[in-house]
Parts: structure tokens; sequence; C-alpha cells
């Protein structure tokens, strides 16, 4: 692993996660599989492990501009983790490939949802002014 390579991902990961609230699936793990050489699984693992301090630094500060909301963040954060046993264990079960097709089609339903809003939002304003 390139040192720099990760000083890099990382900073960059971090500025993304502040400015636009994401940071794990989306940021680290296409840049740990191109830029690092990491397999899917191993980056999926290693993204979960970097989004900790990440949401720990971004939560904080958020926080102090009075940004969270703590219930929702706690019951959506709990349900998570339980939720992350399923996911880990389906993550180990299926083929490195079947997980990479599917990341990539999170990330492209992700991207089409937030275009497509963007959009709607545009014509409103437009159908204001």
């Amino acid at each position: 692993m390139s040192l720099v390579a990760a000083l890099t991902i990382g900073f960059a990961a971090g500025v993304v996660a502040g400015m636009l609230g994401v940071g794990g699936g989306i940021l680290f793990v296409p840049a740990l599989t191109l830029a690092l050489g990491l397999g899917q699984v191993d980056a999926e693992a290693t993204s979960l492990l970097a989004i900790v301090p990440v949401s720990i630094v971004g939560a904080y500060r958020q926080h102090r501009y009075g940004n969270v909301r703590i219930k929702d963040g706690l019951v959506i954060g709990v349900l998570s983790a339980l939720g992350v046993f399923a996911g880990v264990a389906v993550a180990n079960a299926i083929p490195e490939r079947a997980l990479q097709l599917a990341f990539a089609a999170l990330t492209l339903f992700v991207a089409a949802q937030v275009f497509r809003r963007g959009l709607r939002q545009r014509r409103e304003r437009l159908a204001e002014g």
C-alpha cells in the first residue's frame, strides 16, 4: 500500500465527507480498490474501519452548528450496526464479482436519485421565478 496514496485518499475523502455527508463506501471503497489495489471485500472492510474517525469528527463538528438530530442518528446507528452482522456474512459468502456489481448498481442508483432530485428542484425554482 502506498502511504502517499493512502494519505491522499484519507484527506480527500475527509473533505468530501465534511461537505457532502458521504465518505464511507461511496468514496473509500472505489479509492481503495482502484488506487491501492485492494480486493472488494478487503476494501469494504477497511472502509468500515476508516469511517469511524470520519463519522466522529463530522458529527462533532456538525453538532457544534446545531445540525445533528441525535435521537434519529442513534436509532439509525443501532439498527445499522445490527444489520452489519448480516451484511458482513453475505459479503464473505458471495463471489467478489457479484459484490462489485452490487456496489456499482448501488452507486448508480444513488447517483440517479441525486440527479433526479436536482432536476426537480431546478424545475421548481424556474416555475417560481
